[in-house]
Order: C-alpha cells, then structure tokens, then sequence
C-alpha cells in the first residue's frame, strides 16, 4: 500500500514522494517585470533541499494585466524564461520535481497599474473595479497568451504545468455562472477552459503531464457543487489533463465557514470524490500539515499526492520532519547527517 514517501509516476514524470508544495504566491519581485529573484530562489530551493517531491511554483501570469498585483511572476516574455530556468534546474539538482501554475487573475486584479478583464463587467466586490468585459478577439489572444506560456514553462525546463482554474481568478470565471453572464458562445461555463486545455496541452511534450487546480464547490447560493465539477473533469480529463488539484470557493465573498475551514482535512473529501467517480489521479490540499493525517490520506486512497501549504512556509524542510514522524528519515542531504 503506498504512502506519503511512496513515489508516484504521472505519464512521463516520476515523483519521488507523494509531497507537493502548494502553490503560494510571494508578491515579492520587486522590479515588477515578472521575473522571479533572489527572494524566489532561496524559497523554491530550499524546500528541495528539504525533501519535497514536487515543487509547484506560485500563480505565474500568462499577460501583465493578468497579475494580482505587479509583484507577481509572469511568462508572458522570453525574457523572463532564464530567471524560472536558473530555480528550477536548482531544485531539480536536488531530485525534486518543479511544475509552474499557470494563471490569470482576470477581475481580481488588484493593483492600479493593471487593467482587471473578466468575461463580464462584474466586480468581484465593492473593494475591486469593474472589470472590461472581453471581446471575443480578445478571448481568442488570451488562449494564445496561455499556449506560450506554457512554451516558455517548458522551455525552462518545468516538468509539468498546472493550469489555475480554481479561487476566482480567469477560469474559474468563465467556470462560474456568478462571474460569466456572457450570452455569446463563451456564456457556455466550459468554452473557454476547454480551449485553454487543448492549445496549453499542444504546446507541451506528449509525456509531460498536465495538471488542473480546481474549486470543487463554490460557497455561495447559486454557485456550482460537487456534482458539477465531477461532471467537468470528465470532459477535461477528456482534453488531456492527466491529474487534478482539488480545493473549493473564492468565485465569491466569503467562503467556508471559520468551522469548516479549521477542521483538518476539510477538503479532502472532495478530492475524494473525483477520484472515485473519475478514476483520475488527484491531490488534496487544506489543513493537511500532521505528517500522520497527510498519510493517512494517501494510504487510503483518497488521494494520490497531499499538497502541503502553510505548513511549507513555516518549515522549508517539513517534509523531512514528516519523514522522521512517520519513521522514514531524515531525507535531507548528506551535509546535514550529523545533525541527526
């Protein structure tokens, strides 16, 4: 029976452990060029050092208005390809897999020097702009912008790209009847995702894998379940991603509530659910940071990876402290044996 430190293999990419690091955006380039620096650098290779089988770099924009804010990474130039290269080729030097999030933030963009899109000109609250409701031409530009970037990803040698279709951002607006209300062929909740898919999954090697972060549910009356999502992941699983991300809300104000969102594990059930429905690999994430729990999942098949979050940013090396809890370790490199 597998667990935690088993490996996995997804189409042509071999993962060490059953350990993600989820992504996390650092709002931390401080030219505002897209381009990850030394803060970048330190954080993504250390959890390398530290044991992590998979490092999924943070929402990375496809376009410069895609950005939350202007501190945030992009791929939208060739520019930016040696500055992912350069960590990424670190981490690999440590046997950990790298995959970069694609994203866009869409009406969810914050900061003033970035012009917020959505599929319709809803804001995502009082707090945010209204957003420019797309044309179709432009639809069809922002499709390309994602195959490029994912040309770029690979390019800079990720070893699988994750497609962000979850927390409000782009897709997830398209996606959500709360945020697209468009009456063209793109009103049709899965017209653009889909197009996503099939120009990102052209654009990269057969073998590499492709993955999907999705909001399983949406925490608000008119939003989407469950049973929809199970339903759209058999269409895109169709379309060529391999493995799927699953957490929940962020197309609305508020969320789960205090309750659900402190209990352990509280997402998992969801992934769970697609997994048994699907048949399609996945990985859970939320409130999974004792290694024991983390474990549990996964040796009973209610996941095939545990994406690790807070716990990473508080701990660089929380998956060798995981390996020593459940008595496989340590796992860090031989230049720190001694301390063990």
């Amino acid at each position: 029976m597998p667990g935690l430190f088993s490996p996995l293999k997804v189409k042509g990419m071999t993962i060490k452990n059953r350990l993600m690091m989820s992504p996390m955006c650092q709002y931390s380039v401080e030219a505002r060029d897209g381009k990850p620096e030394e803060w970048h650098y330190v954080h993504y290779v250390s959890r390398a050092i530290g044991g992590t089988g998979l490092i999924m770099m943070e929402m990375t924009d496809i376009h410069p208005d895609g950005r939350i804010t202007d501190r945030d990474l992009g791929l939208w130039s060739d520019e930016q390809i040696p500055a992912f290269q350069r960590i990424i080729q670190a981490c690999q030097g440590f046997d950990a897999k790298v995959g970069i999030q694609l994203a866009h933030a869409g009406r969810k963009a914050e900061s003033e020097s970035l012009s917020p899109v959505a599929p319709s000109a809803i804001p995502f609250s009082d707090r945010y702009r209204v957003p420019h409701e797309m044309r179709e031409d432009e639809i069809q530009a922002l499709i390309q912008d994602f195959g490029k970037a994912a040309e770029r990803a690979v390019q800079a040698g990720a070893d699988t790209i994750e497609l962000h279709g979850a927390h409000g951002y782009l897709i997830h607006q398209f996606i959500s009847r709360l945020s697209n209300h468009r009456n063209d062929a793109y009103g049709d909740p899965n017209r653009f995702v889909s197009e996503v898919i099939r120009k990102v999954r052209a654009c990269i090697p057969e073998e590499m894998p492709l993955l999907m972060r999705l909001s399983a549910v949406e925490y608000v009356a008119g939003g989407y379940q469950l049973d929809d999502t199970i339903e759209r992941v058999r269409l895109f699983r169709e379309m060529g991603v391999d493995m799927f991300d699953l957490s929940s809300g962020g197309e609305a104000p508020g969320g789960p509530s205090p309750v659900q969102v402190s209990s352990t594990g509280y997402q998992v059930p969801f992934a769970d659910a697609v997994r048994m429905a699907v048949d399609v690999p996945v990985i859970a994430v939320g409130h999974l940071d004792d290694p024991r729990v983390a474990d549990m999942v996964i040796q009973n098949e209610l996941a095939d990876i545990v994406a690790i979050g807070r716990g990473m940013l508080r701990n660089p090396y929380w998956a060798n402290e995981a390996a020593i809890t459940l008595g496989k370790g340590p796992i860090l490199p031989h230049q720190y044996e001694r301390a063990f």
